[in-house]
């Protein structure tokens, strides 16, 4: 997993989203991030730790290739050029096929 600036983070994904426009998926998952990169034992774990800052860990792969970053929640520039980029690319998305639930069966009297 490539960890990039939130600028070319956002770049690479658009570039993913276009790549697979046509055929593909890109998969998209979102993280909260304490810095540390290792789990920390159970028994020397300090109750009540809480970072100074929240972070997300923000990750794209489209199967072959990841990408990912770090955002600070304090970041709105970062947040609305995000969203309007998922605004943007979402017009490839299928609607959910409904099933019928007026198949009823009579209950046995």
């Amino acid at each position: 997993m490539v960890l990039l600036e939130s600028e070319q983070f956002l770049t690479e994904l658009t570039r993913l989203f276009q790549k697979c426009q046509l055929s593909g998926s890109v998969f998209i998952t979102l993280k909260k991030y304490d810095g540390h990169t290792k789990p920390t034992p159970r028994k020397r774990s300090v109750e009540g730790f809480e970072p100074a800052e929240n972070k997300c860990l923000l990750g794209a792969t489209d199967g072959k290739r990841k990408i990912s970053t770090v955002v600070s929640s304090k970041v709105s520039k970062f947040q609305t050029a995000y969203s309007n980029l998922l605004i943007a690319n979402m017009d490839g998305l299928k609607k959910k096929d409904k099933k019928n639930k007026k198949k009823r069966t009579k209950p046995a009297q």
